[in-house]
């Protein structure tokens, strides 16, 4: 666990299963989102369920993590009885919820549980945060598609805690609202079930079949959102919490990125420093980086040019634990990918309670003696630098 100092920043982390959970808390987050199965934008993960709450509140409780609810989907009539049952049952179990449906707004008054105004409500204007602040919002958390100088504008005109993204994955419509999904494959993305069409590549034909040759052709795949280079001016807007996108990325991810914007919270950096955490932020999942809207509007450079990852490693699976032995801090693997493992590879551990745990293997045996090289079906024994669990699952990452 980080030894957190108190900021007057928040760092929101996501949370989409509890790997991600467990390492957002230990990188430094003090707090983190999540959603329920259902009712929120992100139905593609894992996500938790209503009995997990108590779960999750043992996990953050002790480190003063607060806990936030997505429910920022749209709701329909007929799921309005499903959804009073949700609110009964989380009334208590999170700090807040986040939302923009104002039958969940509604709800969340009647059972006077606290919420945030999703950034699905494209507030973009002090007129609209002053009328969410009179329902009852205690936080609201801006349109995408605001500067820095609009952001400031809100906030001195309407006194309420404000929420931003910091980084991550930027949807082609900006605000999240995008229809392409729906209308392509019957996956609304405002129903949380949105394919990302956009991330594909795309080629353009008239009517007879002629193609056009487009020098990018991934025309509406863009870039992640990055404001390390310029948080120091993110600091002086009036944003109170800084929120990173990536519910459906892994424990690797949030556990890397928490920790670096942790530092840059804390403390002002230097350019070497600097440059030093976006090469970190470079080694694992991004489609390349942009500044979104708050430098002025986004350009043609700011559509990524890589069909997925533009990460500088990648995490492969090669089997889970098997047995960990405490006194000497031995954990055996059962091999079961077709990746070859080596003395000398840096690897990762996840695990619902475990988290994520960084290592390397120095030295590797089977059956007691020493080998350089294990491939699959083999169970191997290496030493670990803090305790595992039972099928906690490995990876080794590698420079691609």
């Amino acid at each position: 666990m980080l030894n957190k100092k108190k900021s007057k920043y928040e760092l929101l982390a996501p949370a989409g299963d509890f790997p991600m959970l467990v390492a957002a808390v230990n990188a430094g987050a003090d707090a983190v989102y999540f959603g329920l199965k259902g009712f929120n934008m992100r139905a593609a993960t894992k996500n938790f369920s209503v009995g997990d709450l108590e779960e999750v509140a043992r996990i953050c409780k002790p480190h003063k993590v607060k806990r936030y609810l997505a429910i920022n989907t749209i709701i329909y009539d007929n799921e309005l009885d499903e959804l009073e049952k949700t609110i009964k049952l989380i009334r208590g179990k999170v700090d807040a919820v986040i939302c923009w449906d104002f039958a969940v707004i509604k709800l969340c008054k009647k059972y006077k549980i606290p919420f945030h105004i999703s950034t699905q409500a494209s507030i973009s204007n002090s007129a609209a945060a002053e009328f969410y602040k009179k329902l009852g919002a205690e936080r609201l958390i801006l349109a995408r598609e605001l500067s820095l100088g609009q952001i400031k504008n809100i906030s001195k005109k309407v006194n309420i805690p404000l929420e931003a993204f910091c980084h991550g994955a930027l949807c082609v419509s900006v605000s999240g609202r995008c229809f392409t999904s729906q209308f392509l494959f019957n996956k609304s993305a405002n129903r949380g079930e949105c394919l990302q069409p956009c991330r594909r590549t795309y080629t353009i034909k008239d009517e007879d079949g002629n193609e056009l040759k487009l020098d990018n052709n991934r025309v509406l795949s863009a870039k992640d959102l990055c404001t390390l280079p310029f948080i120091e001016k993110m600091k002086e807007v009036g944003i109170t919490s800084f929120k990173i996108e990536g519910r459906n990325r892994d424990a690797r991810y949030v556990d890397l990125v928490v920790r670096v914007y942790r530092k840059a919270l804390d403390k002002k950096l230097n350019k070497k420093e600097l440059d030093k955490l976006l090469e970190q932020l470079s080694l694992v999942y991004n489609r390349q980086f942009s500044s979104g809207f708050y430098l002025g509007l986004p350009t043609n450079n700011d559509f990524s040019n890589i069909e997925n990852s533009a990460s500088k490693e990648k995490k492969h699976f090669i089997g889970k634990i098997t047995h960990f032995y405490p006194k000497i801090n031995v954990a055996t693997i059962k091999l079961a990918s077709k990746v070859p493992v080596n003395v000398g590879e840096k690897i990762i551990i996840l695990g619902n309670t475990t988290g994520i745990i960084h290592s390397e293997i120095n030295s590797m045996q089977i059956n007691h003696k020493a080998v350089k090289h294990a491939n699959k079906g083999q169970e191997i024994g290496i030493k670990v630098p803090a305790l595992v669990r039972k099928n906690d699952e490995v990876y080794v990452i590698r420079t691609r």
